[in-house]
Parts: C-alpha cells; structure tokens; sequence
C-alpha cells in the first residue's frame, strides 16, 4: 500500500434517489466514477471555501 492510499479514509455516505441519480450522470458527463464526482465535489467546496489550501506543484510535478 502506498503512502497516498494509507491516507484516504473511507466511510458511509447516505443520500436520497434523486440526489444520487443527479451525481451518477453528472460524473457520467464528466467521465468520473461517482466517488471520484464526490472527491472532486467535496475538494472544489473545501478549496473555494478556504478551508484547504490548494496545493502548489513542485518542479518535480511540472
């Protein structure tokens, strides 16, 4: 297991019928499986919401 995936943390989420049908196809639209919509979702609000900083990339990323 890498060092990335030690850190992700899993858990259940509960959501109603239509709330999930609107996340399947906009991830669907996107070309996303629905946990990587809510990854992107949840990281998008955290971001602009400035609670978590974005992070910068080194030159190593560039």
């Amino acid at each position: 297991m890498s060092k990335k995936e030690s850190k992700i943390k899993s858990f259940v989420l509960r959501v109603d019928a239509d709330t999930m049908n609107a996340i399947e196809k906009w991830a669907a639209d996107e070309f996303r499986s629905i946990n990587g919509q809510l990854q992107w979702i949840i990281s998008e609000a955290l971001h602009k919401g400035g609670r978590l900083p974005r992070k910068r990339k080194t030159t190593e990323e560039n």
